[in-house]
């Protein structure tokens, strides 16, 4: 691993000599520009715009362009002349909770290795130090240039730094949101969050960039001159949500789908839980009115339907209990 910086960590009055690798890199597919005629490349030449002609990299410097398009150069004697403290070292500034950092001034990561057996030590140190405080260093350095900030964290037994660009650089998320006012429902707070912990388990480890590979194997096809047998999934629609519930509904259960037969089971327990209440609905909508009370009352399909007869039979009842009883004549004694 190559390093791309090389200086100090200052830790106070303790100075530990590091190295700054890059912890990620890019496994994208890189292409080359071509002429489309004829397969020619298409190359880039830096040319002086005075002279019309191409110009080595030894001759090429820098210039700072001021507002009427002026151009002031700019030699690598005046930056190094600039009186940073920062330009070889980083320079730690304060431990913070790694809370406080908001994630938007997050940028590159860099592994930061130890440089000479001198500088074990005080790097072991350090790095102990910010276990035990859980908190994260804050750091000022010049890379390319430019002073930058870094944040400083322990990842196994490395110090690693995170690349942060300055509170001044997040730009303003004023007017983003939406202006509309929307009202939320419980229901559909819950099923967000049934498909948040359905889709939030997940191992890092097993994600893997799929369009990367099928690209490669489209190349490796091409190459050995076979037919591109690369077949990519579906395209998902992205058609405008109409009914919010049914779609967190559809999305749980895809989701559940896919983790297998056990989620299917659940699944299939919350389609029935659903039915019940759709029933439930159902029976409360079919309540009858007092014209269609009457209405059954009179009779039914053929006229000698189960209510008619329950009818006939409750007044011969009342009408029992109305009329009077008949007295029996006194004899005489």
């Amino acid at each position: 691993m190559r390093a791309i910086w090389n200086g100090a960590i200052s830790f106070g009055l303790v100075s530990i000599p590091i190295k700054m690798y890059p912890a990620t890199e890019d496994h994208s597919v890189s292409f080359r520009q071509i002429h489309t005629a004829d397969g020619g490349r298409i190359r880039y030449r830096k040319v002086c715009e005075l002279e019309d002609e191409p110009v080595d990299a030894p001759d090429i410097g820098r210039a700072y362009e001021d507002a009427d398009g002026s151009l002031i150069p700019i030699s690598d004697e005046d930056l190094a002349a600039l009186p940073l403290p920062t330009t070889h070292t980083l320079e730690i500034e304060a431990f913070v909770p790694a809370s406080e950092i908001d994630p938007l001034q997050m940028g590159d990561a860099y592994y930061l290795g130890v440089q000479g057996a001198t500088g074990a030590k005080p790097y072991v140190l350090l790095r102990e130090a910010l276990k035990r405080s859980d908190k994260v260093a804050i750091a000022k350095y010049v890379h390319r240039g430019r002073e930058r900030l870094g944040m400083l964290r322990v990842v196994g037994d490395t110090i690693t730094m995170h690349r942060m660009v300055w509170p001044d650089e997040v730009r303003d998320a004023s007017g983003l949101a939406p202006k509309e006012k929307v009202t939320v429902k419980k229901a559909e707070l819950d099923l967000a969050d049934t498909l948040m912990a359905t889709l939030g388990e997940v191992e890092l480890d097993e994600l893997h960039d799929e369009y990367h590979e099928a690209l490669e194997e489209l190349v490796a096809a091409k190459v050995s001159g076979a037919a591109p047998s690369v077949e990519f999934g579906e395209p998902r629609e992205t058609a405008q949500v109409v009914d919010l519930m049914a779609a967190l509904k559809d999305s749980v259960r895809t989701a559940r789908k896919a983790r297998g037969e056990a989620a299917e089971e659940g699944a299939e327990s919350e389609e029935k839980a659903e039915a019940t209440v759709t029933a439930l609905r159902a029976r409360k909508a079919e309540k009858k009115t007092p014209a269609k009370r009457a209405a059954s009352a009179g009779g039914g399909r053929g006229g000698g339907g189960e209510g008619e007869k329950k009818t006939a039979s409750g007044a011969k009842k009342t009408a029992a209990k109305k009329e009077p009883a008949k007295r029996k004549p006194r004899t005489a004694s």
